[in-house]
Parts: structure tokens; C-alpha cells; sequence
């Protein structure tokens, strides 16, 4: 019996460290289209709905947030933006084209400027961050968006 646990216990054991050894690259788990539609647009309408002003009939309102909770909604949004250029960085969703790599860090740093406007409670270093990540987003979409299914 104690043979029989010993025997175990090293079968174990030596799994266990197969496991940790075995090295996990980050993947894609959808298509490009999927991550932009449900994972980078939400978040950035969420940082372009905070800037700026609109004009109503009734005239012009501010849409930056006036509360601390707004104001944490547009950090966590534009984190996950800047998080969402890393991720465009990993197979399957990168075509492994130097532009594509410049566009994706390029989101990722014009979101961090977002993030850094809106914990300081910036509303035009908001306003301009969220012009760069229209920028990046626009120039990226411009070279491939027929590519992305």
C-alpha cells in the first residue's frame, strides 16, 4: 500500500512539474471584427460619449462626467483600450505587419493619455487623448479593415 501511495505521489508530482514547464503564449479566442465590436468600441464610445460638447436645440451641453463614479468609468474604459492595443499585439488577431504593430501601440498610448486625463479629471486632455485614439483607430481601419472578418 505504501508502494502504491509513493507511486502515486510521484506521478503526480512529475506531472505537476511537466505543467509547469510547459510554456502558455497568449491567443486570440475570436476574430478581429469580435474584438473590436465587443471588446475596443464599447469601451472607446464610452470615452468619446465623456469629452466635449454637443449642441441641442436647447444648447451646448458638456459631456464630461460630474461625478466620481463617471469619472472611474471612463479609467476603467480607457484601460480597457489600452489593454485592447497589447492584446491586438498576440496571433490571431495581428497580422505580424510592422504598421499593424505601430497602430496597436499607438491605441495603447493614446488610451493611456485618456486613462491619465481622467483620473486627473481633465476634460480637454481627455478631449485630445480621445481625438489620438479616433486617430489611430481611423488610420488602422483605413489599411484593414477589409481584412477583418
Amino acid at each position: 500500500m505504501k508502494k502504491l501511495l509513493g507511486l502515486l505521489l510521484i506521478t503526480i508530482c512529475a506531472a505537476c512539474a511537466e505543467q509547469e514547464t510547459q510554456q502558455v503564449l497568449p491567443e486570440a479566442t475570436g476574430s478581429t471584427y469580435q474584438m473590436m465590436t465587443s471588446y475596443l468600441e464599447p469601451s472607446a464610445d464610452k470615452i468619446w460619449g465623456s469629452a466635449g460638447f454637443i449642441i441641442t436645440e436647447d444648447g451646448e451641453v458638456d459631456l464630461q462626467p460630474t461625478t466620481e463614479e463617471g469619472w472611474l468609468s471612463v479609467i476603467n474604459a480607457a484601460t480597457v483600450v489600452a489593454e485592447g492595443g497589447n492584446l491586438l499585439l498576440i496571433d490571431g488577431y495581428s497580422p505580424n505587419e510592422s504598421d499593424w504593430d505601430a497602430y496597436s501601440k499607438g491605441l495603447t498610448l493614446a488610451a493611456l493619455k485618456a486613462r491619465q486625463a481622467a483620473e486627473n479629471k481633465d476634460a480637454d486632455a481627455l478631449f485630445e487623448a480621445g481625438g489620438e485614439i479616433y486617430n489611430v483607430c481611423r488610420a488602422c481601419h483605413n489599411r484593414y479593415i477589409a481584412r477583418m472578418d
